[in-house]
C-alpha cells in the first residue's frame, strides 16, 4: 500500500444543519492532513437530508484553502449529471487554484434517484455516453490550444482522472483507458474481487498511467474499545437501512441496541454491503484493515465512516491512521 486517504461525504448528524456538516468538513480536513492522509475526497449526491456535499466543487475548493499540501479530490463527480466542459472549467479552476493537489474521481451513476436526477438535466439521454465523455473531459485538460471548444480555466492543467465503479463496467473502462480506479467496496463490495482481477488484467499502459493503479474503499469506526466503536457505529447502520427503505434523513444519534431498531432481514442486508469495513479499539482495527489489505492488495486504501459525535469522528479517523501507518511500516520491514 502506497498511501492511504480520506473519503468525507459531509454528513449531517440529527440536531445540526447542513452549516454544521461543511463546518466538520473543514475541521476533519485539517485534522486528517495532519494525521497523514494522502488525499481527502468528496462526493457528489443530491436530494440527500443527510449529506451536504452536493456542490462538491465549491466543497473541495473550501477544503483545499482550508488545508496545505493533501491532495483534495472528487470522489466522485456523476459525469451524466453534467457536461464535460463544465466540469472541466470547474477542476481546471480548482487546479489553477491549488496547482498539483486536486484529483477528478468520475462516476457513471446519477447519485440520487431518478427524479431528482430528471431534475438535474434538462434531457435524460437513452444512449450510455459515460465513456466518450470521459474521453472528451480528459481532451479539456491536455494542451489544446488548437480546438475549437476550449476549457479555460482547464487546459492544460492535467488534472489526474479516476474511474469509480462498484460494478465490472468501471473496471473495464479504466483499463481500457489506461487510467487509475477506485471501487466503491465501502457499500458495495460483492464485486470487488472480480473488478479488481479484470482491471489489472486488461489494463492497457497509457499516457496517464504506466502500471494499474487500485484503490479499494473500506468503512472504518474506531474508538478506544471494541464496545464503543460498536455503539458509534449504530449510527451509519441506521442511516443505511434508512436509505435502503426509502427514508433517507440525517444522520441518526447511535443506539444501545441496533438490532430492536432494524429487521433483521434489512440489518443483515446493511452488515452485507458494508462488509468491507474495520470496526473496534485501535488494534482489532488494525488487524482488520491488514486482512483487507492482505486480500486485495490494493496500491491504496481509502477510508470512510460516519459518526454523529464529530469529535469522535476526528479521533476514529485519527486511530485509523496510526493503525494504517504501523502497518506500512511492518510492510517496509517485512
Amino acid at each position: 500500500m502506497k498511501h492511504f486517504s480520506l473519503l468525507d461525504l459531509s454528513p449531517v448528524p440529527e440536531g445540526q444543519t447542513t452549516a454544521d456538516a461543511l463546518h466538520n468538513t473543514i475541521s476533519l480536513a485539517q485534522a486528517a492532513e495532519e494525521a497523514g492522509y494522502h488525499r481527502y475526497w468528496l462526493a457528489e449526491h443530491h436530494n440527500m437530508p443527510g449529506i451536504a456535499s452536493a456542490a462538491t466543487p465549491v466543497v473541495i475548493g473550501q477544503v483545499a484553502q482550508a488545508t496545505k499540501h493533501m491532495r483534495i479530490g472528487a470522489g466522485g463527480m456523476m459525469l451524466p449529471n453534467h457536461a464535460p466542459l463544465v466540469v472541466a472549467e470547474h477542476f481546471g479552476t480548482l487546479a489553477t487554484f491549488f496547482p498539483g493537489r486536486i484529483d477528478l474521481g468520475l462516476g457513471r451513476a446519477p447519485g440520487t434517484d431518478m427524479e431528482t436526477a430528471r431534475a438535474l438535466r434538462r434531457h435524460m439521454a437513452p444512449e450510455d455516453s459515460f465513456p466518450t465523455d470521459v474521453q472528451e473531459l480528459i481532451a479539456y485538460f491536455g494542451e489544446t490550444s488548437s480546438a475549437r471548444v476550449r476549457a479555460i480555466p482547464g487546459e492544460g492543467t492535467h488534472v489526474p482522472v479516476w474511474i469509480l465503479g462498484s460494478s465490472l463496467y468501471g473496471a473495464q473502462l479504466a483499463a481500457m483507458l489506461g487510467l487509475p480506479y477506485a471501487f466503491a467496496s465501502h457499500f458495495a463490495p460483492a464485486m470487488l474481487e472480480e473488478a479488481l482481477y479484470i482491471y489489472r488484467r486488461s489494463f492497457r499502459p497509457s499516457v496517464h498511467l504506466e502500471a494499474p493503479y487500485t484503490m479499494v474503499a473500506a468503512g472504518a469506526c474506531a474508538a478506544d474499545t471494541d464496545e464503543e466503536a460498536a455503539y458509534l457505529r449504530t449510527s451509519q447502520l441506521l442511516a443505511f437501512a434508512r436509505l435502503r427503505t426509502g427514508k433517507p434523513g440525517k444522520l441518526p444519534l447511535p443506539v444501545e441496541n441496533v438490532e430492536a431498531e432494524i429487521p433483521p432481514q434489512i440489518l443483515a442486508g446493511v452488515h452485507q454491503a458494508l462488509g468491507c469495513s474495520a470496526t473496534g479499539a485501535p488494534e482489532a482495527v488494525k488487524s482488520q484493515l491488514a486482512a483487507i489489505m492482505d486480500q486485495h492488495k490494493p496500491d491504496e486504501l481509502m477510508v470512510t465512516g460516519m459518526i454523529h459525535d464529530h469529535a469522535a469522528r476526528v479521533k476514529s479517523f485519527q486511530i485509523v491512521a496510526k493503525a494504517l501507518k504501523s502497518l506500512q511500516d511492518d510492510r517496509a520491514l517485512a
